[in-house]
């Protein structure tokens, strides 16, 4: 059977908002038009493609949003889409605004979305983007790389201060299933020590040990990077307190990592899987995920894209250990 011509998509961004969405929302928007796509903008995520809360796009409404972070179609959760009835309302709006398929800008759970949207007829492109850089099928995230200069850029600055009163600070980054982010700014910034969801927390060996030993060799100042999902960063400086006689500062940098201007590597890599999720769609692929592959964009089946696992380096982690020895 003859593949349908794709004449329409929708676009969406879901989840959290990550550096470089706008960069890519541009992208899907200005390639559709070189492939002669029409493009229509879904707001609020998956909520928005139930609800038929959309905006036509064309090149001229994506001036200027490069450089932006944030998401200009806004990101919401939804609970509605969770539901067959919810998903039935999504497939009976691209029917009725003529989309075609389906862009998805988001993490692994905008993709198991558009997974069971695919399974309900609607053809689904896939665009990682979190700056948790936890989407096992795919090297690199869009964001992931601004998340972390945001970080160090804090945590640079906290360490002024530290090492001017000679304290220890605790921070907590994000991370709260994977420790990508917070293991490479750890070695980025030289921390005394990093707490990671995928090690198992021992507080003697990874928090009071490294301490113990940082100020065997001199150190007067100490920097503990905590990912939110391994520990409570307050816990931990509580904990640090009673067992040294320290008392930490301690800094949620929270969502100021998600905001900011995207820097160059995520308007580029934003830019070309942009491209790539209009060119498969064109070229009769669909239902994939757009991934990069040493240093390749590729697309792979979404099915198969979704059970593929990434693993935390622990080399990093041992390069870290030796770093903070001296």
């Amino acid at each position: 059977m003859e593949e349908k011509k794709i004449r329409r998509i929708g676009m969406l961004t879901s989840g959290g908002d990550a550096p470089g969405m706008n960069a890519a929302v541009r992208a899907v928007v200005r390639a559709a038009t070189a492939f002669g796509i029409e493009c229509i903008g879904i707001r609020r995520g998956w909520q928005g493609l139930i609800n038929s809360d959309f905006k036509r796009m064309d090149a001229d409404s994506v001036n200027h949003i490069l450089s932006r972070g944030g998401t200009i179609l806004y990101t919401a959760r939804s609970d509605d889409f969770l539901t067959e009835e919810g998903r039935q309302r999504a497939v009976n709006t691209c029917k009725m605004l003529g989309i075609d398929a389906v862009v998805a800008i988001g993490g692994d759970g905008t993709f198991r979305g558009a997974l069971e949207l695919s399974r309900l007829g609607v053809p689904v492109v896939g665009i990682p983007a979190t700056i948790d850089n936890d989407v096992g099928c795919t090297h690199y995230t869009i964001g992931f790389d601004t998340a972390c200069n945001t970080a160090i850029e804090c945590i640079d600055r906290l360490r002024d201060t530290m090492q001017s009163h000679e304290r220890c600070s605790v921070v907590e980054v994000m991370g709260r299933n994977a420790g990508f982010l917070a293991l490479y700014v750890s070695i980025a910034v030289g921390a005394t020590a990093v707490l990671v969801p995928e090690r198992e927390l021992d507080f003697q060996r990874d928090v009071i040990e490294r301490i113990q030993n940082a100020r065997l060799a001199g150190n007067t100042h100490f920097m503990i990077v905590v990912a939110e999902g391994a520990a409570h960063a307050f816990e931990i400086g509580k904990r640090i307190h009673e067992e040294l006689g320290m008392e930490p500062r301690v800094t949620v940098l929270g969502h100021i990592q998600r905001g900011g201007s995207p820097n160059a590597r995520d308007r580029e890599t934003a830019t070309r899987m942009g491209y790539f999720a209009v060119k498969a769609l064109h070229e009769g692929r669909a239902n994939c995920i757009i991934a990069t592959q040493h240093g390749d964009i590729v697309d792979l089946p979404i099915e198969e894209a979704l059970t593929m696992k990434k693993h935390l380096q622990m080399e990093r982690y041992e390069v870290l250990q030796a770093m903070c020895n001296f």
